[in-house]
């Protein structure tokens, strides 16, 4: 799922020449059919992440797929501009809480001390579904045209959901091949809840360190949207590669996505054993923010392909190296409830990610620069390493734990 949701989110980059070619798009009206799934994504994710949490994870990430598989589809029939942005506001309607229930997924069938390695897992997926878009998308856009991208992305989703249904079962006791040693490993330390028991609004809101965390995911998903929506537009806008050329280099900060998420997952881990979550948590998110955040500047600034390659390849990696502590932290707050925190959180992230993506628009079509925006993305990066160096993920919904 994880790996398909992100070939369904770079489709618009990566189709963007043809997209824009066809519907004589300007740089602002781009920004709008970017921001138009951010958008929904953000207005929808709280109640899709609490629909799991109440109802189960099977119904809910089925009826995801489905659902943002169809317009997917649409997305391929539109043809003005008013058409692509509500065909693309719909499909973050049905794509809203994939990864909030994916983090419910891991919060009843993996051990607490296991959530940050099983988080780096799932996002390695995303940014493998970031590098297959370009080398897969490009040459299918370029033999077929743009439209044919989403009709064959619409059709895997749709397979997959089919798949997802008659195989996951959200009991790990349920599932078919499950041994009574594994049931055991599974419970070790694992927070138990009832699938039908309430979401507690009033307590989740009224927790300091979640407001500290939405405030942390909003500045840090300007620097992760810029790479999934103006990315591509950039490296041949403002930085001179040729379509060809951004095909095959736009692949590579999603390469090191999925290596840096896959380590940070292991590394969290390792380091919460040391030195407890709180601290672990705080020094991870905090030190690669602002390690990132360098670096988007530095792609800012440099002239020559090579430089900017390297830049943009250790700027999302190492972003990406924190965000299973980052989810896990949320997940933490949550307690029992941690799709609906993490689902409050990526809300906030999803907003951060519309702003960007609109303001980077209006930026570039009032300036004609395509790095002023970038330097702004930057700042807001290193905003949210200093939110994050402050959130306290042991004060959540569950009793404290020793630091």
């Amino acid at each position: 799922m994880s790996v398909i949701t992100f070939l369904d989110r770079m489709a618009i980059p990566t189709a963007e020449s043809g997209i824009r070619g066809d519907l004589h798009l300007s740089p602002e009206q781009f920004g709008w059919v970017l921001s138009a799934y951010v958008l929904a994504n953000a207005l929808f994710e709280i109640p899709s992440g609490a629909m799991g949490d109440q109802n189960g994870r099977r119904i809910e990430l089925t009826r995801i797929t489905v659902w943002w598989s169809g317009f997917t589809t649409l997305t391929g029939y539109c043809r003005t501009f008013a058409q692509m942005v509500g065909s693309r506001f719909l499909f973050g309607v049905g794509a809203a809480g994939a990864y909030p229930n994916a983090a419910g997924v891991i919060s009843r069938w993996f051990p607490k001390q296991e959530h940050a390695r099983a988080q780096g897992f799932v996002w390695g997926a995303s940014r493998l579904g970031g590098v297959l878009a370009p080398l897969l998308l490009v040459p299918l856009g370029a033999y077929l045209g743009w439209r044919m991208i989403f009709w064959v992305l619409g059709s895997v989703g749709i397979a997959w959901s089919a798949v997802w249904w008659l195989w996951f079962r959200d009991a790990p006791e349920e599932m078919k091949g499950i041994t009574h040693a594994e049931l055991e490993e599974i419970r070790a330390g694992q927070i138990a809840r009832d699938i039908h028991e309430s979401v507690p609004w009033a307590r989740l809101f009224a927790l300091p360190q979640m407001w500290l965390i939405v405030a942390a995911y909003f500045c840090y998903a300007w620097g992760s949207w810029f790479f999934f929506g103006w990315f591509t537009t950039w490296l041949t806008q403002g930085a001179g590669f040729s379509v060809g050329q951004m095909g095959f280099f736009t692949s590579f900060p999603f390469a090191m996505g999925l290596i840096g998420n896959l380590i940070g997952g292991v590394a969290s881990e390792r380091l919460v054993e040391r030195y407890g979550r709180r601290r672990a948590y705080r020094w991870v998110t905090g030190i690669c923010l602002t390690a990132s955040s360098g670096l988007l500047l530095g792609m800012s600034l440099v002239k020559g392909h090579v430089a900017i390659v390297v830049l943009a390849t250790l700027g999302f990696g190492v972003m990406d190296l924190m965000l299973p502590s980052a989810w896990a932290m949320c997940m933490s707050l949550g307690g029992r409830f941690g799709g609906t925190a993490t689902g409050i959180m990526n809300t906030a992230g999803n907003l951060g990610g519309w702003f960007c993506t609109v303001f980077f628009g209006y930026v570039v079509r009032a300036t004609g620069d395509y790095n002023l925006p970038l330097r702004a993305v930057a700042v807001m990066v290193l905003v949210a390493a200093l939110v994050f160096a402050r959130v306290d993920c042991t004060k959540g919904l569950v009793d404290p734990e020793p630091v």
